[in-house]
């Protein structure tokens, strides 16, 4: 079986990219790595706002409701870009594409370090969220061009250690870095660190990839025409509100709870402690687990976080959330992520972008809707609807990924 210590090899059309890719064999870092690396930079800055948005309100002296969308900015940026970078993934290449994007977004995050109100903050996070709305899904796609089914999930839970260490690291890092220094040198070491990350990625070899052929509206069509592809962006969707949009506001609700920044901050990083601690095993469960079981112990998980956070905001509260958020994410939403990678083959850019859209425009509204009860402290509140949300997404991504089988 292939993996991705080992790059992929194709016949026939694809000779060009097989040398490029025995070539990329004796380079300092394989593809995992790298894919792992644009992971942790991309997921360093998505998360790196969340502790800080007491502090960035209180420096800029605006309410915390105006950071909040500021912060939504970039969520909407990312989900709505989706259809436009599914486009071209495919007309310039995943490895390109993902260059271009970190070049450009690393400097919209030191454009944001420079902000002087909520307007020019929110426009340069959203212009980040646009162009990192690139970055990672491209490593998802990476995947799913260079790895069977068979072993998809288990590759893409390996992307989590970047995922859980860039979580980590902005979960606490933002929060005592805010607190002791700036919040604006935050941005400015996740803005070097993509424009850094776009030269090693040069070796990165570009994959084959499947194409439908013809006008490039040709997979968005194919993707409205399938059923199970818009049943899975509908569960993204909500998805994207309540996991997402949950631990977006957690830093914030412990804070308010009368935690310093540091140890919000510090709490929150424990999620992407559990992630790593979580993401092995799901990958080894993905083996022999049918993914509606995978998606079942997340949901529940999911369910018991949101119901939890909504009667205590205390540390040790928080810190049980965290498991629980953490063991969603690894083993729902991957379950879901690979689900995306399989479900239209020949439109696999397009579902995958589509995918993080819609994950991302779920969240983005979410902080909208919420964004005047977080302002005056009712949390409680919040996590009371997320839970009543995700208790149906959970039996309705169940019964789907169930019935749902994969075409000869």
């Amino acid at each position: 079986m292939r993996s991705l210590n080992r790059p992929p090899a194709k016949h026939g059309r694809h000779a060009g990219t097989v040398a490029r890719v025995r070539g990329a064999r004796s380079g300092r870092w394989p593809p995992i790595r790298l894919l792992q690396l644009n992971a942790f930079v991309s997921i360093l800055d998505r998360f790196a706002m969340p502790p800080m948005l007491i502090a960035i309100a209180t420096d800029l002296g605006v309410p915390l409701a105006s950071v909040v969308q500021a912060a939504g900015a970039y969520f909407l940026a990312y989900g709505l870009s989706q259809p436009v970078w599914g486009l071209v993934w495919n007309a310039l290449g995943r490895v390109r594409t993902m260059r271009l994007a970190l070049l450009v977004a690393g400097a919209a995050a030191l454009a944001a370090a420079a902000a002087w109100n909520p307007l020019v903050l929110g426009l340069a996070r959203g212009v980040g969220g646009a162009f990192f709305g690139a970055a990672y899904p491209a490593g998802i796609i990476y995947v799913g061009d260079t790895v069977p089914p068979a072993r998809r999930q288990r590759e893409l839970t390996r992307l989590m250690v970047g995922v859980a260490c860039g979580t980590a690291l902005a979960s606490v890092g933002a929060g005592v870095v805010a607190q002791l220094l700036s919040w604006r040198l935050v941005f400015v070491v996740t803005g070097l660190a993509a424009l850094a990350l776009a030269v090693p990625l040069r070796s990165l070899p570009e994959p084959p990839t499947t194409r439908t052929g013809g006008h490039p509206v040709v997979p968005l069509l194919a993707v409205a025409r399938s059923r199970a592809a818009v049943f899975l962006l509908g569960l993204a969707f909500v998805e994207g509100g309540v996991l997402v949009g949950v631990l977006t506001l957690l830093p914030s609700a412990v804070e308010a709870a009368g935690a310093p920044p540091a140890l919000a901050g510090g709490v929150t990083a424990l999620y992407g402690v559990f992630v790593l601690v979580f993401a092995g095993p799901a990958g080894r469960l993905s083996r022999h687990v049918h993914p509606s079981r995978l998606i079942a112990v997340g949901a529940t998980a999911a369910v018991a976080a949101c119901l939890l956070f909504s009667l205590s905001r205390t540390a040790a509260a928080a810190v049980a959330v965290t498991l629980l958020l953490g063991l969603a994410w690894t083993f729902m939403h991957s379950s879901l992520q690979a689900w995306a990678t399989e479900v239209l083959p020949a439109a696999r850019a397009t579902v995958v972008s589509l995918f993080a859209g819609a994950l991302f425009c779920g969240s983005a509204l979410a902080a909208v809707a919420v964004a005047d009860l977080a302002d005056a402290g009712r949390f409680g509140t919040i996590f009371a609807s997320a839970t009543l949300v995700a208790v149906p997404l959970g039996v309705v991504a169940v019964w789907g990924r169930a019935r749902w089988q994969r075409a000869a």
